[in-house]
């Protein structure tokens, strides 16, 4: 059994070549006339096979075109806006967040997340607080106050590391105890609630 394609060649079902003085089967296809849509090449010339290479080497599809045509239809991104609205640094309309305000987009995500919740859950408890006695105590090791967001924290956190490890300070150990306090307070709060 003959594969019906093999390597361009279509069985050609009756179809003739199309060169005016060809009597061949026309079992190879060529482009048409410009494309009908965006998908294809529109309606298929058929051709034998010395006649779809003759047609294939001087075949030139951007023939007729200027050259603003040509270099847009190289470059299909030339006509696209090349920033997406939403992502430019200056949005953030309808209570959501400015991108520029973040180095990294999954915290901006993050915290319109986070004012959401806290909108949903602050209904009628203005006065409660959003953290627990022992995350309040481990927001003082850390310096903060009861408004800090999780990049805040996060912040926070490597500007304590960076001061108070060995390594950053000459290797004095005194402020290892700090430093013991300061991770340990840390993971207390990158788990808190407020921050989910």
């Amino acid at each position: 059994m003959r594969n019906e394609r093999f390597h361009g060649r279509y069985e050609s079902q009756g179809r003739m070549c199309q060169h005016p003085t060809c009597r061949e089967p026309g079992e190879f296809r060529a482009p048409g006339t410009r494309g009908n849509s965006f998908d294809g090449p529109g309606e298929w010339r058929w051709f034998c096979l010395d006649h779809v290479r003759e047609f294939n080497a001087g075949y030139d599809w951007f023939e007729g075109m200027s050259a603003d045509e040509i270099y847009r239809a190289q470059s299909p991104g030339a006509d696209w806006a090349s920033e997406s609205p939403a992502f430019s640094p200056t949005a953030g309309i309808d209570g959501m967040p400015r991108w520029a305000n973040f180095a990294d987009p999954l915290d901006a995500i993050g915290a319109r997340a986070s004012e959401i919740k806290r909108a949903a859950a602050g209904r009628g408890r203005e006065n409660e607080s959003r953290f627990s006695r022992e995350e309040r105590e481990a927001l003082q090791v850390m310096g903060l106050g009861p408004k800090v967001e999780r990049t805040e924290l996060r912040q926070r956190y490597s500007e304590l590391v960076r001061r108070y490890h060995p390594d950053r300070n000459g290797g004095d150990r005194a402020y290892e105890a700090r430093l013991q306090r300061v991770v340990e307070a840390y993971q207390l709060l990158r788990k808190a609630a407020a921050f989910a």
